[in-house]
């Protein structure tokens, strides 16, 4: 006959149990967010690695937007606000903004005017230690639909079969527009100059707990000028970084926020869908940029421009795609802060 176990040393064992029911569970969710378990299962890993130029990736370099200048300013709140959010940040006030101009490449050396996409990553701190992380692009919306048709897109693009874009584009028919958008949209010769989207959809709760979905834009105080592609291919490989340095020396550059209210019924998980141009805008505070420093020793270099950063009174959407950025911008991360020596910074350059 088998001698019973003690209640004590049952409740020991059962504890065991449930911890490696625990730990087994988490190790399996980790395996399969990895892509451990299923092979064909996109994983930032993989998203990283197709960004990557072709003839391999810029060492120390961010693998996507990897073309980019610093910047220093604030970012000057209004009451408005305040009315759709209960973040600090929109409370009236100034809040210093650490953030970075850029262009949508893997290679840190392209040509400027061989890019369409240009960016713009913006943090703005608050003194309650909270932060609000943006990254946004010209693009007023996504060529794809989901990460996965990113991924697929960016395998089409470096394909040799040159009917790979062919294929992708029809079986992702609503990358037409961002076709038709790049041949049309005129180009500007500052990014000063330059409207710049969030693209991704955001919640928004205020002080009564009431959820909006939004998306925001940061319109330019500078009247853009379009400028033949001809013409800028003339002004040099770096012409936007000269021009940027030029005109903050001369005065501080500034942009309006606009957070545009979803209506019931808008996309809010699809990107490559615009709402509605009548959609309520609200401008909610101006972003002013007064100081310009190069990359390589900057503020902004070891900064991820993560959209998932957010502070309280502003949360994800239903969209995919911040939490896919989030991941890859990890990758990313990690990868080129360990070839930091292949970029190394200069003698008199001090980490921020």
């Amino acid at each position: 006959m088998t001698e019973p176990i003690p209640p004590a040393r049952r409740s020991a064992l059962g504890s065991l149990v449930a911890i490696a029911l625990v730990v087994g569970a988490a190790a399996a969710a980790f395996a399969y967010t990895a892509g451990w378990l299923s092979p064909r299962r996109l994983t930032p890993d993989r998203l990283v690695d197709a960004l990557a130029a072709p003839t391999g990736a810029a060492l120390g370099h961010r693998r996507n937007h990897a073309k980019g200048i610093c910047f220093t300013g604030t970012f000057a709140a209004n009451e408005a606000g305040s009315a759709l959010s209960k973040a600090r940040v929109f409370t009236p006030g100034t809040y210093p903004v650490l953030g970075r101009f850029n262009l949508g490449t893997a290679d840190p050396h392209a040509a400027d005017a061989a890019v369409r996409v240009r960016g713009i990553g913006i943090r703005i701190a608050t003194p309650d230690g909270q932060e609000w992380r943006s990254a946004m692009i010209d693009l007023p919306f996504f060529p794809v639909s989901t990460p996965e048709a990113f991924h697929g897109l960016l395998l089409a693009t470096a394909s040799k079969d040159p009917e790979a874009m062919k294929a992708f584009a029809g079986a992702h028919p609503e990358i037409g527009a961002f076709g038709a958008w790049a041949k049309a949209a005129p180009w500007t010769g500052s990014y000063a100059e330059e409207r710049y989207n969030s693209i991704n959809s955001f919640l928004f709760t205020d002080a009564a707990g009431t959820r909006k979905a939004v998306r925001w834009s940061i319109v330019p105080a500078a009247q853009p000028v379009a400028v033949p592609v001809e013409e800028l291919s003339r002004r040099g490989p770096d012409f936007l970084e000269q021009e940027i340095v030029a005109r903050v020396r001369a005065g501080p550059q500034s942009w309006t926020m606009v957070v545009t209210v979803a209506e019931p019924g808008d996309p809010t998980g699809d990107p490559s869908q615009a709402w509605p141009a009548d959609r309520r805008a609200v401008p909610v505070g101006v972003l002013t940029v007064d100081r310009i420093q190069a990359e390589r020793d900057g503020p902004c270099r070891d900064i991820n421009f993560d959209p998932t950063v957010l502070p309280s009174g502003i949360a994800t959407s239903d969209d995919p795609f911040p939490a896919a950025r989030a991941a890859a911008y990890a990758v990313s991360y990690d990868r080129r802060t360990a070839e930091a020596k292949d970029y190394p910074r200069t003698a008199t350059g001090a980490a921020p």
